[in-house]
């Protein structure tokens, strides 16, 4: 049987906040791919109000202390809405500064791991949802140009909000449904 580790680094939206059955879209992602001579060893690794900064600081050292030498190894990153937040009328990350975060962060992870990006998804504020956009556009072109996967989902059917599980569902099928996903 193969020894599968998938480690979903994120913020809320990985961790599954407000879903009552506890799986998120990462735990439902899991289940529909977990068959056959596959044990797929679920690693939620999101915490609510990360920013990029927040995960640059913490993902490799969560990460290696998960995946072993034995397994085969992913990891799934999924982040930005809380980079776009605006606290005292300036954002928590700006662009520029969120954009070579994630350089840095997928440029370290892509030599050891198989690896893969879900873009931030749009909530409930079209101010911000604007800010969204162009980072997941930068996000976008930063992953083409590293040769990482890069899901947008800006632009689908999934709309997320934190404690909606019918958000969940919905983008756990669409990462499900693409084509650079690992397990079908």
């Amino acid at each position: 049987m193969r020894d599968i580790r998938i480690c979903y680094v994120g913020d809320s939206f990985v961790q599954g906040a407000g879903d009552e059955a506890k799986l998120g879209w990462t735990g439902r992602l899991s289940q529909k791919s977990d068959e056959g001579e596959m044990q797929i060893t679920h690693y939620n690794l999101g915490i609510r109000g990360d920013t990029s900064s927040d995960i640059l600081k913490r993902w490799e050292q969560e990460v290696a202390l998960r995946l072993g030498n034995g397994s085969e190894n992913y990891v799934v990153f999924s982040f930005g809405v809380n980079d776009t937040v605006k606290v005292n009328g300036f954002v928590r990350v700006s662009l520029i500064e969120s954009m070579t975060n994630i350089r840095d962060i997928l440029g370290e992870a892509k030599p050891h791991y198989n690896v893969l990006m879900v873009g931030p998804p749009l909530i409930d504020d079209e101010e911000q949802n604007m800010r969204i956009r162009a980072y997941d556009q930068a996000y976008a072109n930063i992953c083409k140009n590293l040769g990482v996967p890069y899901l947008s989902i800006v632009d689908s059917t999934v709309e997320m909000v934190d404690n909606i599980e019918k958000g969940y569902e919905l983008l756990a099928q669409y990462v499900y449904d693409w084509d650079a996903w690992w397990f079908k």
